[in-house]
């Protein structure tokens, strides 16, 4: 199982998006986004489906529960 931090810094990346675009979306500061991508700080469920519907993966993936997603 991929972290959580891991594979939301994995998919950012392939989706070519910038942290401030990421934490605009959920409604954080950069700051906040750059501690989730470290592994320090986690979000809340509201802010978990605002990441994936914005990287436009599903949830398990995001989680690290899956290690394939068909839309990448």
């Amino acid at each position: 199982m991929v972290p959580f931090s891991e594979r939301l810094r994995e998919v950012r990346n392939l989706r070519d998006k910038k942290q401030r675009e990421a934490a605009d979306i959920c409604g954080v500061s950069l700051r906040t986004y750059q501690l989730y991508e470290q592994g320090k700080n986690e979000p809340n469920i509201a802010r978990l489906i605002a990441l994936a519907d914005f990287f436009d993966v599903s949830l398990d993936y995001l989680l690290g529960r899956a290690d394939t997603d068909p839309k990448l």
